[in-house]
């Protein structure tokens, strides 16, 4: 199984002009009644109430399932570590603008290139998920509204995310659903789809546990997936609703502290 989020690489690297969505709602609440978002404007939202673009000049560091994970970003450059303990001593990997480099006990492995690229996206899956939604407004990402949803008998806007072929790696055509609260502007769920030797996989995710952490909203999340992979993406909140999708595992963050640079 493909690490879903490779493309916040592009995400971080990319200065190119916002794509920006035509279609646009009148949300229910927290705006005017004759204010309209587009889905960018809900992005911006969701980015303003939790918080996050104070990691943009930060130092962060959490806990995730015995790794401990650093991440340091300034004026555009990136710094995403994770440290742990293997058979063969500590490992550190370290994910930058200018690429990946795995430690082992100080010392620098050479590794081939299929190997680098999957700690890679394995690190910056767990940084990209533990900030969400952080960087969602960056250039490379398009963002479209769909239909409003009802999950749990509360009102969602939903905001389509895709990215850029140029320069977008191997999972660029991965797509993404955010469900954001219409009196909220919270993300309390999100889907995405990744490619597998098979066909497409699916998951779907449920907010809980929210803390905000001088002032920067995290979550943890509850990560389902479908029984089987024959729908849509967009079917996830309706199998979330009945009780047809499966738990899979618990994304739990922990000792999460920053920084600010």
């Amino acid at each position: 199984m493909k690490y879903a989020p490779l493309l916040l690489l592009t995400l971080l690297v990319l200065n190119c002009k916002n794509n920006t969505s035509e279609n646009t709602i009148n949300p229910k609440a927290k705006a005017d009644d004759t204010e309209m978002l587009s889905a960018e404007d809900l992005i911006q939202k969701t980015i303003e109430i939790s918080g996050s673009n104070k990691l943009k000049n930060a130092k962060l560091e959490f806990d995730f399932r015995d790794t401990h994970f650093k991440a340091v970003r300034q004026n555009g450059r990136f710094a995403l570590e994770r440290e742990f303990q293997a058979d063969q001593g500590e490992v550190r990997d370290l994910l930058t603008n200018e690429g990946f480099v795995r430690f082992v006990n100080a010392e620098k492995v050479m590794l081939i290139d299929s190997m680098a690229t999957a700690y890679a996206a394995s690190v910056n899956s767990v940084h990209y998920f533990a900030v969400l939604p952080y960087d969602l407004d960056a250039a490379s990402v398009n963002k479209e509204l769909l239909q409003d949803v009802t999950i749990k008998d509360a009102l969602y806007h939903t905001v389509k995310v895709t990215f850029n072929e140029s320069g977008g790696g191997e999972d660029f055509d991965d797509e993404y659903l955010y469900w954001i609260n219409t009196e909220t502007f919270k993300i309390d769920y999100l889907a995405y789809s990744y490619e597998e030797e098979d066909g497409l996989g699916y998951r779907f995710r449920e907010a809980y546990n929210e803390r905000f952490v001088e002032g920067v909203r995290f979550v943890d999340y509850n990560n389902y997936k479908p029984k089987s992979n024959t729908m849509s993406l967009s079917d996830m909140p309706k199998l979330f609703n009945n009780g047809e999708l499966e738990l899979l595992s618990k994304i739990e963050t922990e000792n999460v502290r920053f920084t600010l640079l």
